[in-house]
């Protein structure tokens, strides 16, 4: 189990080379959390609220130097970020992409 402050930092310098990369990574992410739930509503298990919409931003804090990206997508409860991010578990990633695979 490591710090939550510390894992972006650790994935960017082990899995990540190229800023960029890790950047694009993220907002590929949140498209993909978009698409889920439009795929759920689809299927009828999620309504979304009137005038939802779906977006990702980026926020740039130029003062406390730091980046945000935050979608409308479907989101983690707070035991699954503990479970999958918190803990860095390669058995514990393998369950999250087999639960929400296309």
């Amino acid at each position: 189990s490591i710090n939550s402050d510390n894992i972006f930092p650790i994935i960017k310098k082990w899995l990540y080379s190229d800023h960029d990369i890790f950047y694009r990574e993220l907002i590929s992410n949140g498209c993909d959390a978009i698409t889920k739930l439009k795929k759920l509503e689809m299927m009828g298990e999620y309504t979304s609220p009137e005038n939802a919409k779906n977006d990702i931003r980026v926020i740039i804090d130029p003062e406390k130097k730091t980046l945000k990206f935050i979608d409308t997508g479907l989101g983690m409860t707070a035991e699954e970020v503990e479970e999958y991010i918190n803990q860095i578990a390669f058995s514990g990633a393998t369950d999250f992409i087999e639960k929400y695979k296309d």
